[in-house]
């Protein structure tokens, strides 16, 4: 058996998040990261959430969060609402142009994965997970931290490392 086939379909999963995050960002001027965030609130009752539960939901860093909610407002699709009852707090809410924006999308990648990965036998999924934890093992990256939504800032910080 070649090992090289291996390493080749890797990388065909790591170039398609690739192509699916720069597609998106030319087709939508928003980056990954930013489109998950927008399909939370979309999610959410009343159309908003704090950013603390977006920071949950995306399990990125505060600062990443911030970053990627300043930029969404500076885009006009959400909003900072004051919290009426406490002044240092807010909330994010989606905007009709954030909506707009939803209603233009694509499915991402790993929403179309995950509708596939439901569809399988519990042996196949039990057999793919444990495919997958061999090659993390092999890696010798079991202990580096990762978040089940992959995101396009996660993919810029290792390009840049």
């Amino acid at each position: 058996m070649n090992t090289t086939s291996i390493l080749i379909d890797i990388r065909k999963i790591v170039r398609s998040i690739n192509i699916e995050s720069k597609r998106i960002e030319k087709n939508y001027g928003i980056s990954i990261p930013q489109l998950l965030c927008l399909n939370y609130l979309n999610e959410q009752k009343e159309l908003k959430s704090t950013s603390s539960r977006i920071k949950a939901f995306l399990q990125l860093n505060a600062s990443t969060v911030t970053g990627i909610i300043n930029r969404l407002q500076q885009k006009g699709m959400v909003a900072k609402l004051p919290n009426p009852e406490d002044k240092r707090s807010s909330s994010i809410a989606l905007t009709k142009k954030g909506k707009e924006l939803l209603l233009n999308t694509p499915d991402l990648l790993h929403q179309r994965l995950s509708a596939k990965l439901e569809g399988l036998p519990a042996d196949q999924i039990a057999q793919l997970q444990n495919s997958l934890d061999l090659i993390t093992k092999l890696l010798e990256i079991e202990e580096i931290d990762a978040a089940p939504l992959i995101s396009d800032d996660e993919l810029k910080n290792k390009e840049k490392s």
